[in-house]
């Protein structure tokens, strides 16, 4: 099997709208939404969950009130500054100290060095993810609760449900729709990819982090290529990129022009490729098949 990952440098290239298109024009495929953070993969593709479980991604230190004595080494020690002094206690305590959820970053030092044992460091449930059907194929995704963390190891998992839900099918083609940037969830979607499509748009910005992914498919060893969306709005900034991408041995693949059915497709929550009279559908299609040879070919 092969795993396609779909990025972007920046947010609001268009990227999912050509993962939800890929997805329809695959036939059938496994999909896999590892844009955790902010996913809207499912607007377009409407999953009905059949199995959903809790992502335990890390631990959180919380004081045992019954337990502490308010000495102040946790507040001490916390180089996050997420031990508060919270006042007068009661009866005895004359200080009371609470663990900010938020602020926490679940390194445990307190808890270590708590001589009375009264800091709990437990598990903690960040979010849900699941495994979903689709008219199009299983879907995997997920959702992080606010202000939760971990997502790096939240798209690893996904991926690996992914792997095994197209061995079961079984599926040649896993899609993976990534997060934007170039952080730890986009590496955790890259890592061991067949290949990376980088959807841009022809802007400063759009050529500015495009430049910043390129960079890190290179280090990862991930074959890249490069789809200019809306490339009309702008013509010459298109060919900019496009010959930057070539320098950096990206595969340049048909543009997308600008479409106002694209808004269409998401009011109704289908896949553009779904509008037959769509400018941008007949590009995502000419797009898709260039994707096919690029996975089945020598360069990946």
């Amino acid at each position: 099997m092969k795993e396609l990952v779909v990025i972007s440098g920046k947010g609001g290239t268009g990227k999912t709208s050509l993962v939800a298109s890929f997805a329809a024009l695959a036939g059938r495929s496994v999909i896999v939404d590892c844009d955790v953070d902010v996913p809207d993969l499912h607007l377009v593709l409407n999953p009905a969950v059949e199995h959903r479980q809790p992502f335990v991604g890390g631990k959180r230190a919380r004081i045992r009130p019954g337990h502490c004595i308010a000495c102040g080494k946790c507040e001490e020690l916390c180089r996050y500054d997420a031990v508060l002094f919270d006042g007068p206690g009661n009866g005895a305590q004359a200080r009371t100290f609470r663990v900010d959820e938020v602020d926490c970053e679940g390194c445990g030092v307190c808890a270590w060095f708590c001589a009375e044992k009264a800091i709990a460091f437990e598990p903690v449930v960040q979010g849900e993810w699941y495994r979903s059907a689709t008219r199009y194929g299983p879907m995997l995704h997920a959702r992080l609760v606010p202000p939760a963390s971990n997502s790096g190891k939240l798209v690893s998992t996904l991926r690996e449900e992914g792997r095994r839900e197209a061995a079961r099918i079984p599926s040649e083609l896993i899609l993976v729709d990534g997060s934007p940037g170039i952080g730890c969830p986009v590496i955790a979607s890259l890592t061991g990819a067949a290949l990376a499509l980088v959807v841009t748009e022809p802007s400063l910005s759009g050529e500015h982090d495009l430049a910043r992914v390129l960079a890190l498919t290179r280090q990862l060893g991930v074959p890249a290529a490069v789809c200019v969306n809306r490339a009309d709005i702008d013509e010459p900034m298109a060919q900019r990129i496009e010959a930057r991408a070539r320098e950096d041995k990206a595969a340049i693949l048909p543009r997308v022009r600008f479409d106002e059915s694209v808004t269409e497709a998401q009011m109704r929550g289908v896949p553009v490729v779904a509008l037959r009279h769509s400018a941008a559908a007949r590009d995502i299609e000419r797009c898709w098949e260039e994707l096919k040879s690029l996975l089945s070919g020598d360069v990946v």
